[in-house]
């Protein structure tokens, strides 16, 4: 296991203190400090002659070292290496959260010379560090804070958990296992009589790490998907609604309405819930052909975000009496092929304008709604808010289907880092199909570059593992 380069000045030696909680006033703040001077700076702040138990609440007084003052009275809790959060003695002052409260505390701390600042993210990078998270968990630690939605907190709970990083792992201990058998070949064949066999098997073990890596990355990049926001796009003609149906979802006039066709000229973007899934939502410009060169630019960002676009939302004005469910349908023909022209994504039609409708076109309407073989139709009017509920059922069922529950099946990939190396791991062991004929030298670095792109992933990158499976393995020199 080789530890990333340190990226401040401390020494992991030192030790480090900060504000653990949010900022502002509040309740509770908790103040840590991580390291071995720990200890002393708990007997100093409170007087304590014995320590705590570890890891069970006490009542103290928090006092200044330099002026003896009372600065607070709180809880403290111990906590003795390695059962720590960073694997390092720590701990934690619970203490009112009063601005004056919470600086009069970290001046305290700062005032004793064993202690330092921690800087932005320290104490994770020890825990790291000490062996207590891999790179997964830390990232899924850092999305469940910046989580805003119950999906995007599942999601984070679950790599933070472990799971992802134990299935690279796993991936990384096949591999490893590969490749000390290739190199025991490559090195001990001939005096010790390992059998050709012994490459039959890593034959089949790289075959069957390669499909179950190109399986995890058919996953219609779902995880960042849901980490970083849902992308939705309203689109449609101008003064089919779009706006004021973005107003509505958002529940706040984020957009400006008028009957003036052509109003909305740029995309505009609204980040919402819905059934706790993160939604970035743009309203675009009216599709249209225009000789006025701001309205074409508009027109244009908007085409180009309908190709960027998760899932499309297809507005249509039915209140003009002359439209018919012939014309709806070849609109919605057109448009399907011209979105699934940049890969396949989810279509959700909207009929707007339902309250200005006859009964007899209201009923047509309503029928075409209730086709098969058509992407998921909803009537609706902005205006008086009717079929509203509809829509967000058949939008709420649209994420269920294509997104799912975070917690169920295998976990996915939430990170463009971890894409990127899966991938290159992908393509080490597709050339290691080319040079299984040609050099096993080259099939053996193309197994080390394999682990070395899943090891990047986890922060585990190392080659003793290689040796004791060679020893272990083939007990090779006895």
């Amino acid at each position: 296991y080789r530890p990333l380069k340190r990226w401040s000045h401390h020494d992991s030696r030192d030790t480090i203190f900060a504000l653990s909680s949010g900022h502002g006033k509040c309740g509770v703040a908790v103040i840590r400090t991580s390291g071995p001077a720990s200890q002393k700076a708990l007997q100093q702040l409170t007087k304590l002659q014995i320590l705590p138990p570890p890891r069970q609440v006490t009542l103290a007084s928090i006092i200044c070292p330099k002026s003896g003052e009372l600065l607070d009275r709180g809880l403290v809790v111990w906590f003795l290496g390695p059962r720590s959060f960073t694997g390092e003695d720590c701990c934690e002052y619970h203490v009112h959260g009063g601005p004056a409260v919470v600086s009069g505390i970290l001046q305290a701390l700062g005032h004793l010379k064993t202690l330092c600042p921690a800087k932005p993210g320290e104490f994770t990078k020890r825990a790291f560090q000490n062996g207590k998270l891999d790179l997964t968990e830390v990232e899924g630690l850092g999305d469940l804070i910046h989580a805003e939605t119950e999906v995007q907190r599942r999601q984070a709970l679950r790599q933070m958990s472990g799971e992802l990083g134990q299935l690279y792992q796993r991936w990384s201990h096949q591999l490893i296992r590969a490749l000390a058998h290739v190199e025991a070949f490559i090195d001990f064949s001939e005096d010790d009589n390992i059998e050709e066999g012994v490459l039959s098997a890593v034959d089949k073990e790289v075959e069957k790490l390669r499909k179950e890596l190109e399986e995890h990355l058919k996953d219609n990049r779902r995880g960042e998907r849901l980490r970083d926001g849902v992308q939705v796009v309203l689109a449609g003609a101008t003064n089919a609604g779009k706006s004021s149906l973005l107003n509505v979802i958002s529940q706040k006039p984020t957009a400006i309405v008028s009957s003036i066709p052509g109003t909305t000229r740029d995309v505009l973007e609204t980040t919402l819930n819905i059934g706790g899934y993160p939604i970035i939502m743009s309203d675009t410009a009216g599709l249209r052909d225009s000789d006025d060169p701001i309205e074409k630019e508009g027109v244009r960002r908007a085409k180009a975000r309908v190709t960027e676009a998760d899932i499309l939302v297809a507005v249509i004005d039915v209140s003009n009496s002359t439209i018919s469910q012939d014309f709806i349908l070849a609109h919605l023909h057109n448009m399907c092929l011209n979105v699934q022209e940049n890969g396949p994504r989810s279509v959700i039609v909207v009929l707007n304008k339902m309250d200005l409708l006859s009964q007899d076109h209201l009923s047509t309407m309503q029928e075409l709604c209730q086709k098969h073989g058509l992407p998921p139709i909803c009537l609706l009017s902005c205006h008086t808010g009717e079929g509203i509920g509809d829509f967000l059922r058949i939008f709420r069922q649209t994420l269920e289907t294509i997104y799912g529950d975070p917690l169920q099946g295998a976990p996915t990939i939430t990170q463009t880092r971890h894409r990127f190396h899966l991938t290159a791991c992908l393509d080490a062991l597709r050339r290691y199909d080319v040079y299984r004929q040609q050099d096993l030298v080259l099939v053996a670095e193309e197994l080390r570059i394999a682990h070395r792109q899943l090891g990047t992933i986890t922060g585990r990158i190392g080659a003793e593992e290689i040796l004791e499976i060679i020893f272990s393995d083939f007990c090779i020199g006895k």
